[in-house]
């Protein structure tokens, strides 16, 4: 009989240790060490005689050259139908690949796997729904709730079949019989594997059973889908290994008190993570915003701390609303916050408007935003969020249908910034005049005034 050793797992970071402590000594995290009792002889072959992951008879693979790898055709990516989804993804999933959706509880995670997996049923393909926090019949009336969409068929798919369980050997079973195109698990930490001795949940049991679904869907060569929760600072819970093992990590964000919702890529294998899906969360489920050009700053209205930027993301451009707000502070413990930007760059650009454009912020509470609930991490942004401070600050604002785009460096100059002519074709289908760009630009921009501007000072004279 083989011998059993006892561990001790990092619920935080993953990390295994020989000796209980409070304290995790890798990542610091209090009372996380959790005690794993591993068989010694499980570390052999992972998927060998006996694993869920394998059919016993383990085949020996044996390298071959890079041009006789795999199919010489190009693999077909399956179009999911949700255009947003397929956007982020690159084109639709690809077969064998797995996915990790990961958002706060409530955000629409479980609503968007459904609309997906439906979508693909009614294309004749069959789906694996396993619901492991939901039952049958609770799954079944979220998605009558869904087939109210005007867009949408009002029965329900028979190839969308529910399987509300959360063992992980009938899963695989029943992936085995159906042969699914794609499987979606909602959610991976309730899935248990039963021969380890660890709670749902724990480390060993994520990494466990997460390796052996996605293990099975490269074999069977169906898309593997998996809904992850979040821990309170907004990480995928379980260690990071979790996310090492997906080829794509997806992050569902938004406020659940807000209609918007946007999908953007952490990591995709298989196409880049610069593109974003919007949505709006309606009764009867999630509605693709296709034309989101101005979605973000259609409630725009010139005012002192408001000022819209077109920024870029993937294939889209978005023009988003940059709102600021300073108040009397306390010198030395002023707050600075942003929400949806770059703190480091928003402190950058404070300490910029006090040397270079002689504006008294020591003392001033500072609280940005992007609004609608748009991540702004490109430079560009950088004249707008000035602007936006400036003119809180000096309850000026900039003229009606005026927009600003520009980075902004420690010397107070304003640099150019890329696919400058884009963002003007955006500013002008969507009604903006006025642009402020930086000084020297040579751009066609037909039925829009460009105001070059050489230094934030030059700008901020701008603002009325």
């Amino acid at each position: 009989m083989a011998k059993r050793k006892t561990q001790f797992v990092c619920s935080a970071c993953g990390s295994a240790f020989a000796k209980w402590a409070g304290r995790c000594p890798d990542c610091g995290t209090w009372d996380a060490l959790e005690e794993v009792r591993i068989d010694a002889s499980a570390s052999v072959d992972p998927h060998g005689p006996g694993s869920l992951a394998s059919d016993g008879v383990g085949p020996t693979v044996q390298a071959v050259p890079i041009a006789q790898a795999g199919d010489a055709e190009p693999t077909t990516r399956i179009a999911t139908g949700v255009g947003e989804f397929d956007r982020v993804l690159g084109g639709g999933l690809v077969p064998g690949s797995a996915v990790l959706l990961g958002g706060d509880p409530g955000i629409g995670k479980s609503t968007l796997m459904l609309q997906a997996a439906g979508r693909l049923a009614r294309e004749g393909r069959p789906v694996l729904y396993v619901g492991a926090e939901e039952s049958a019949a609770q799954i079944r009336m979220r998605a009558e709730r869904l087939t109210q969409q005007s867009n949408v068929s009002r029965e329900l798919p028979e190839m969308l079949f529910v399987l509300p369980d959360t063992n992980l050997a009938r899963i695989v079973e029943q992936a085995r019989k159906l042969n699914p195109v794609a499987v979606v698990i909602d959610s991976v930490q309730m899935i248990y594997k039963g021969d380890l001795p660890a709670a749902p949940g724990s480390v060993t049991q994520l990494r466990t059973c997460t390796l052996e679904l996605v293990y099975h869907a490269k074999q069977a060569g169906h898309a593997l889908l998996l809904v992850g929760h979040v821990t309170k600072t907004g990480n995928l819970a379980g260690p990071k290994l979790l996310e090492h093992m997906v080829d794509a990590v997806l992050s569902f964000e938004g406020d659940r008190y807000h209609a918007h919702r946007v999908v953007r890529a952490v990591k995709n294998r298989f196409g880049n993570t610069l593109e974003v899906g919007l949505f709006d969360m309606t009764g009867t489920g999630l509605r693709e915003v296709t034309d989101a050009g101005g979605l973000l700053a259609q409630e725009y209205r010139a005012r002192p701390g408001s000022v819209v930027c077109p920024v870029l993301s993937g294939s889209r451009c978005l023009l988003v609303e940059i709102q600021a707000l300073t108040a009397t502070g306390f010198l030395g413990s002023a707050k600075r916050k942003a929400t949806g930007l770059d703190s480091n760059r928003l402190a950058m650009l404070i300490a910029v408007l006090e040397k270079r454009a002689e504006l008294r912020l020591a003392d001033q509470d500072v609280f940005t935003s992007s609004v609608g609930g748009m991540k702004i991490t490109e430079p560009a942004a950088d004249l707008p969020l000035a602007l936006a401070i400036a003119g809180a600050h000096l309850n000026r604002s900039l003229p009606e249908g005026t927009a600003a785009v520009g980075e902004v460096g420690l010397g107070g100059e304003v640099r150019h910034v890329q696919q400058l002519e884009r963002r003007l074709a955006e500013a002008v289908r969507l009604g903006f005049k006025r642009v402020l760009v930086p000084k020297g630009t040579k751009v066609n921009a037909d039925s829009a005034a460009l105001v070059p501007v050489g230094t934030v000072d030059e700008a901020i004279q701008t603002l009325q």
